[in-house]
């Protein structure tokens, strides 16, 4: 794919679970997801398990690297907080972007240990368009994942006055295969950009090395095509993380009010 950013409102987003920035060789190494990131060339990326001043990955602020590492901009919302060291996602544009809201998702109240999950919202300006662009990354159960699902389709988030009815894109790592419970409430609001570009065959992202399963997922709403997919896949983007990057190019029409 080649980033076609211009008058014909072509824009390329990443999703990218980056496992704290240690390859599947268990060595730390944010040089190589900017590699990767790099290499993709996109306008907005959407990152998954970011370190901020956490010890295991020497108190650095992985978001923050990445972006100053791009040229772009960023928002982080830790999903996970304890003292001074946050885990948790992030978006990051080369396009003007403004933080629109940054919060935590519903958990079953039974399970009080579960990992902590959340989602970081940003409006991307694009020309006269504005792009609603929603990071999530959703729990390991089935049950918490459907909860989860919930919100984000709900009031507080994509049918948000400032969300529904507008181009908008929900992605992330959602844990969920498609024919999972979570995956089919979301494909039942939202189109699937794998399943919406005519001749392409979806592909797995996880894990790295052998992929075989699909849960890193870019749903799609209003006035948004898809115009290609890639799952890059080759020796660094193996290495760099245990998930690989799932790349679309969109088309994005309609004024942006």
């Amino acid at each position: 794919m080649e980033s076609l950013t211009g008058s014909d409102r072509t824009l390329r987003i990443l999703t990218y679970n980056v496992h704290g920035c240690r390859g599947t060789d268990g060595r730390l190494a944010p040089g190589r997801i900017i590699d990767v990131i790099r290499e993709a060339r996109p306008d907005v990326i959407a990152l998954q398990e970011l370190d901020a001043g956490r010890a295991r990955s020497g108190h650095l602020d992985q978001a923050q690297a990445i972006a100053e590492a791009l040229g772009m901009a960023f928002h982080f919302h830790p999903a996970l907080q304890h003292v001074e060291e946050q885990y948790g996602d992030a978006i990051l544009s080369r396009l003007p972007l403004r933080l629109v809201k940054a919060g935590p998702l519903p958990a079953p109240h039974n399970r009080p240990l579960l990992e902590p999950r959340g989602a970081v919202w940003a409006a991307i300006r694009f020309g006269d368009v504005e792009l609603q662009v929603i990071n999530t990354h959703l729990g390991l159960l089935p049950q918490e994942r459907v909860m989860q699902a919930e919100a984000l389709l709900g009031l507080g988030w994509l049918q948000h006055p400032e969300c529904r009815g507008r181009p908008a894109v929900l992605l992330g790592d959602f844990n969920a295969w498609p024919r999972s419970r979570a995956y089919e409430l979301m494909a039942s609001h939202l189109r699937d950009a794998q399943r919406s570009l005519p001749g392409h065959r979806p592909r797995a992202t996880f894990p790295s090395r052998w992929p075989m399963l699909r849960i890193d997922h870019v749903f799609i709403s209003g006035d948004v095509v898809v115009r290609a997919v890639e799952v890059p896949r080759g020796r660094g983007e193996r290495l760099a993380s245990d998930h690989l990057p799932l790349v679309v190019d969109l088309v994005i029409g309609g004024p942006a009010t």
